[in-house]
């Protein structure tokens, strides 16, 4: 499997700071894009790229950046970066969920150290999306009846408790639990039951995010 490159999202109005951002972080060996506002970051971020973190701008025309950061919700890490922060923006934006919160001007290595706390944390929310991804992509291959035979299998009932509830043989049932295991690729209960509740979880994450 080729592995991702991770890519850093600079969020900032002044043009020079984005050149000179921009150009420290591709000679660190990141991939990196600029952005003059956060409506123009709204517009063309992929929620489902690669993993990737954001160097944000507190204080920006139009959206702010703990707006931005209020939309964007859990979809990736949040490295704030300030000349005009407060205590209180500072508090807000990690309460959100920010990794770091930099006063400008910020030293080479001290951003530099942000950015690569920021992409680990990218690297295994990335991970574990994909994975999500891929639980839900077996549960769809389920027909109506096998989710739920596997809704009552997880929950714990036997092949001839799910045959009454669902008003079928056992022997039917049997088949139907024999392919549930095999579309979900599981090996035993307990795995049928982990990525049952991951892939009721990548639900929950899906109904309630913010991002749009």
């Amino acid at each position: 499997m080729t592995e991702v490159t991770p890519m850093v999202f600079v969020v900032d109005d002044d043009e020079h700071v984005r050149s000179a951002l921009a150009r420290l972080i591709r000679l660190s060996g990141y991939s990196v894009q600029t952005f003059e506002s956060a409506e123009t970051f709204i517009e063309r971020f992929d929620p489902n790229g690669g993993p990737a973190c954001l160097l944000l701008d507190l204080q920006l025309p139009g959206l702010s950046g703990l707006a931005l950061q209020h939309q964007l919700h859990e979809w990736l890490p949040i490295i704030f970066m300030s000349g005009h922060g407060n205590m209180s923006s500072a508090v807000d934006a990690m309460k959100g969920g920010a990794t770091d919160f930099l006063p400008k001007p910020v030293t080479d290595s001290v951003l530099l150290d942000a950015i690569e706390r920021a992409l680990e944390r990218a690297r295994r929310l990335f991970g574990w999306r994909s994975e999500l991804q891929d639980i839900q992509s077996r549960v769809k291959q389920l027909t109506p009846r096998e989710r739920e035979v596997m809704t009552l299998v997880v929950a714990g009932y036997l092949n001839k408790q799910v045959a009454s509830e669902l008003g079928a043989a056992e022997k039917t049932i049997k088949i139907h639990r024999a392919r549930v295991m095999e579309k979900m690729k599981a090996g035993s209960l307990a795995e049928l039951v982990r990525l049952a509740e991951k892939a009721e979880s990548a639900t929950a994450t899906d109904t309630t995010a913010s991002y749009r």
